[in-house]
């Protein structure tokens, strides 16, 4: 067994667990965070989740304007082809 450090106090028992428990659960909190990180199914939700936000964030005029410009557009090469037969 090593000699203690002969300037060094006495550590008190109880102190001593309170600082390994603290410890262990700095470490579970760690863990739990770099788990959650490297999760597929959790970037996938996260992906999910900032879709989500982006497409609230949209302003309901310019989707219906794309909206409108998606359906003349499929008109248009509706009927070009209609008259290219």
């Amino acid at each position: 067994m090593a000699d203690a450090d002969p300037g060094s106090q006495p550590v008190d028992p109880d102190t001593l667990v309170a600082d390994i428990d603290r410890t262990r659960a700095q470490l579970a909190r760690t863990i739990d965070a770099i788990s959650d990180r490297v999760s597929p199914r959790r970037n996938a939700e996260r992906a999910v989740d900032q879709l989500r936000d982006r497409v609230i964030q949209i302003d309901p005029v310019v989707v219906g304007v794309a909206v409108a410009a998606a359906v003349v557009g499929v008109g248009v090469l509706l009927l070009w082809r209609r008259r290219k037969r």
